[in-house]
């Protein structure tokens, strides 16, 4: 299935990870509330009106019923389509059903005039990452169908080592995936969660982009590590010329009490 945007000059997507919602709003997360932290990206973006918001992944922490349904509540003020990626967290069978109900979407594949946008699963038995042999096929059909100018991809798990505690959980499948990239010269970037980091680097001419989590940060250090950075985001810019440009984003939640 594919999503296809009305034309237009440019598109703002907001990418939301790892925002690690428990049953209620109350709960707390390494010391913060994520169901706060979510609200309140919520609602800077339904001021905002970006074109589509993309979930990367551990929208839940404990992949309770209740925490999908705190979701739906949560996210049900926005006008826009939602997409959901699953990350290790997620239980696969509940992410499916909340995106059968708007604002959410069931596409993997996001048509923005020269754009494709592919939103890979990566989820596997285990907290790293896989990328099996359907979904390199799956890719690599996908980037055969397409008559877009550039693709980008989105997944959970980061597909490069960090150099840091994360990369126990990461990607296990690197070879297969980078393999297909590397067969597909119009895909120009891949995007993920899953680290609670944002940062950004080049490696053979693929821009690789880490999102910042909504919930807390991790630190990139050999133990695991959290701080509390506030509700953070990625924003991104399609245009329909080609070109693509990101923005990390931050709430400062002191400064509203």
């Amino acid at each position: 299935m594919q999503y296809r945007f009305s034309p237009k000059p440019a598109y703002r997507i907001a990418q939301l990870s790892d925002c690690h919602l428990l049953a209620t709003s109350s709960d707390t997360y390494q010391q913060i509330q994520p169901a706060v932290h979510l609200a309140a990206i919520v609602d800077t973006l339904t001021a905002e009106q970006p074109d589509a918001v993309l979930l990367t992944g551990d929208v839940t922490q404990d992949h309770s019923a209740e925490s999908y349904q705190l979701l739906a509540r949560l996210l049900a003020p926005l006008s826009c389509p939602v997409f959901c990626l699953p990350g290790n967290h997620d239980d696969i069978a509940r992410l499916e059903v909340l995106c059968q109900q708007a604002p959410f979407r069931p596409e993997r594949s996001l048509q923005l005039a020269h754009w494709q946008l592919l939103l890979l699963d990566t989820k596997g038995p285990t907290p790293a990452g896989v990328f099996p042999l359907a979904q390199q096929q799956w890719l690599a059909e996908q980037c055969r169908q397409s008559t877009a100018q550039a693709l980008w991809l989105f997944c959970h798990h980061h597909p490069r080592p960090l150099n840091c505690f994360i990369d126990k959980h990461g990607q296990l499948d690197q070879t297969g995936l980078w393999q297909t990239i590397a067969a597909e010269p119009r895909v120009l970037g891949i995007a993920h969660g899953h680290a609670h980091y944002a940062y950004h680097r080049r490696e053979h001419d693929i821009d690789i982009v880490g999102c910042p989590a909504s919930s807390v940060q991790f630190l990139p250090t050999p133990d695991w590590q959290t701080v509390n950075g506030g509700p953070q985001w990625c924003d991104w810019f399609f245009s329909a010329t080609g070109k693509v440009s990101w923005q990390f984003r931050q709430l400062d939640l002191t400064a509203k009490k």
